[in-house]
């Protein structure tokens, strides 16, 4: 694995790390390596994880129904 040293790191930006690191119960270490693993993944990975979730949600609810006649007809009151 390669190692990464970062020089000049804004003391707020270090901050937030280090809170985030202690509410999730890591290392500030560990805490980059899943903030940079979390930001950086792949478009595929990313588009992967939403068909997932429209999947799983449309097995729960179902498809919704295409609501611009119901708008038109309200709105036509």
């Amino acid at each position: 694995m390669a190692t990464l040293t970062i020089r000049q790191l804004d003391d707020q930006i270090y901050e937030r790390l280090r809170m985030r690191a202690k509410a999730n119960n890591r290392s500030i270490e560990a805490e980059a390596r899943q903030v940079l693993g979390e930001r950086l993944r792949s478009r595929s990975e990313i588009v992967g994880d939403l068909r997932t979730f429209h999947d799983e949600m449309v097995a729960k609810h179902g498809y919704l129904s295409d609501s611009t006649q119901l708008i038109r007809d309200i709105r036509d009151e």
